[in-house]
């Protein structure tokens, strides 16, 4: 369930960010009687990933066999390599996109049928994290299970949009590069264990060779089907006895992890909420 959150609370709070961004721009340019494209927008969006969401998991519930750990494997490492990415990309990207929304925003009101520009705008912002969180939470349900996913999910949206209101309804701020700093940290720590996990799939399959089946057997430490393994199996992607190829993936996720942070130009995600707030 804690991986559900965190990446709902994540992906949720950035929506957030973006469509406020978007209202205060129009609040700047005094066209605020055009909220109404912006919010359509945003409903189409949220449409448009639950129908996402729900044909990921009808897929992954109606296969069986290798055709189930193909799909979880698949699943699972895209979701990683997204993940991850969108971690790098917030780090230096982060601070352009309040300059690049307003911009947009301008334009859509400058040119003809500007409702609809609106929307669109709205709509692509907001999809992009939905798509997101759909293929994140679909590779949750495999580790976690669906009603804990939905759960999960369920919450962190909630806080996302308590949040979103402290950000924008109030006085109050929010340390927005501290909160994605921390939950960069959760979520990458989740990543690794889906390329770990997708591994496992693949070695089931006969995709990847395991080359040594069992590289050690914690289970007598921490039973991977206890309580407290499928927590650690759903946060960290926790096996008991792992193979020589998932230990492997594992730890080169890590060292192209620290490759490229190494490589990241000094830049980060807003610092505060002043900076991304209208």
């Amino acid at each position: 369930m804690l991986p559900a959150f965190l990446l709902a609370l994540r992906e949720g709070l950035e929506a957030a960010l973006i469509v406020g961004i978007v209202l205060g721009a129009l609040r700047k340019v005094g066209e605020s009687r055009q909220q109404a494209a912006i919010w359509q927008g945003v409903a189409a969006a949220l449409g448009v990933s639950v129908a996402a969401a729900l044909l990921l998991y009808g897929i992954g519930v109606e296969l069986e066999g290798p055709a189930e750990q193909i799909f979880e494997g698949v699943t699972m490492l895209l979701a990683a390599g997204i993940l991850t990415w969108m971690i790098f990309w917030m780090q230096t990207q982060g601070r352009r996109i309040n300059r690049e929304l307003e911009t947009g925003v301008r334009q859509a009101i400058m040119g003809m049928g500007s409702h609809w520009a609106l929307f669109s705008l709205a709509f692509v912002a907001v999809v992009r994290e939905g798509i997101e969180t759909a293929l994140f939470l679909t590779a949750a349900t495999f580790t976690a299970g669906g009603p804990a996913t939905l759960l999960g999910a369920l919450l962190g949206l909630m806080g996302a949009a308590g949040l979103g209101y402290v950000l924008f309804a109030t006085t109050r701020q929010l340390n927005v590069k501290r909160f994605f700093r921390v939950t960069s940290v959760l979520l990458i720590l989740f990543a690794a264990g889906l390329v770990a996990h997708s591994i496992h799939e693949f070695n089931e399959v006969g995709w990847i060779p395991a080359v040594v089946e069992h590289v050690w057997d914690s289970n007598w430490l921490i039973d991977e089907g206890s309580a407290l393994g499928q927590v650690l199996k759903a946060l960290f992607g926790y096996n008991g006895n792992p193979s020589l190829t998932e230990v492997l993936g594992y730890i080169v996720y890590w060292l192209a992890l620290v490759f490229g942070v190494r490589r990241l130009p000094q830049a980060a995600a807003p610092a505060n909420a002043r900076q991304v707030a209208p």
